[in-house]
């Protein structure tokens, strides 16, 4: 049975995340629709990621396989031809039967774009804070993150039996124009970690909470996560960030490959325009 690597870029404003739902119009849905009436028949999808309701992405990736043969570029032109405007597929490749999106991948790299001003153009792909902002001191929390941590204060629905430790290989912050970007990778993420997050940093550049809190948030658990929650004073989840200015922008599968430095995925608010 044939199978195919696709990357995609969505923008997930009408979508209820990536993960297909019976009753919800998904990113892996529409692709399934798309797939099935090209290739004229069953076919199994999976990506490396499951994005939530309303986050964009700049390069998921996806495992296709289905019973008909087609050329990777007749597959791509074909597929998009059937997807909404805001899906495309960027790249169709053959790939191995063997081939996991999800558990070959060695990191997976989020975007996260803080808008300082009102805007009339971007508002689905930022947060707009109306808070003047330090930035060194989110730069100087956002390096807090890199490294092993036990990240039970920035999930959420979690149980006993799954791990809550993240390596972090990378956690910066930058400026463009009247937006901040914040990028993170890893080798894997919690539900609504990256949001949380954001939404704890953009509390410190606001000046409303200390980096040091940051650090106590990361500490090892003793007693639980939950008892933890409760004896800080800063409630995580009550900062959550809107999923408008989230992206995942890059899954990583070769060790070691290099990222250059941040870059708007909105050009309307960067230092470009």
């Amino acid at each position: 049975m044939p199978v195919w690597k696709l990357t995609i870029e969505y923008e997930g404003t009408r979508y209820r995340g990536w993960q297909e739902q019976p009753d919800a119009r998904t990113i892996a849905g529409e692709l399934r629709s798309a797939s099935e009436k090209v290739l004229g028949g069953r076919v199994d999808i999976t990506g490396a990621g499951r994005t939530d309701a309303g986050v964009h992405a700049l390069a998921q990736v996806a495992r296709l396989s289905a019973a008909r043969r087609l050329k990777p570029e007749q597959l791509q032109r074909e597929i998009n031809a059937e997807l909404p405007a805001d899906i495309n597929v960027l790249r169709v490749e053959n790939a191995e039967p063997s081939f996991d999106p999800r558990r070959d991948a060695t990191a997976r790299y989020y975007l996260y774009q803080i808008s300082r001003r009102r805007t009339a153009f971007a508002k689905r792909f930022v947060w707009w804070v109306r808070d003047d902002l330090n930035v060194e001191a989110m730069r100087k929390a956002s390096n807090l993150l890199s490294g092993q941590h036990d990240f039970a204060n920035f999930c959420e629905g979690r149980d006993d039996k799954t791990s809550t430790i993240v390596v972090v290989e990378r956690a910066e912050l930058e400026t463009a124009g009247d937006l901040i970007l914040f990028r993170i990778g890893a080798s894997h993420f919690l539900w609504k970690m990256v949001r949380r997050i954001v939404g704890t940093i953009v509390e410190v550049g606001a000046g409303k909470l200390e980096a040091s809190v940051v650090e106590r948030l990361l500490a090892p658990a003793r007693q639980g996560s939950r008892k933890r929650v409760a004896e800080l004073p800063f409630d995580v989840a009550a900062h959550t960030a809107p999923p408008s200015g989230l992206f995942l922008e890059k899954v990583v599968y070769r060790r070691g490959e290099h990222l250059d430095h941040p870059k708007a995925a909105c050009q309307v608010l960067s230092a470009e325009c």
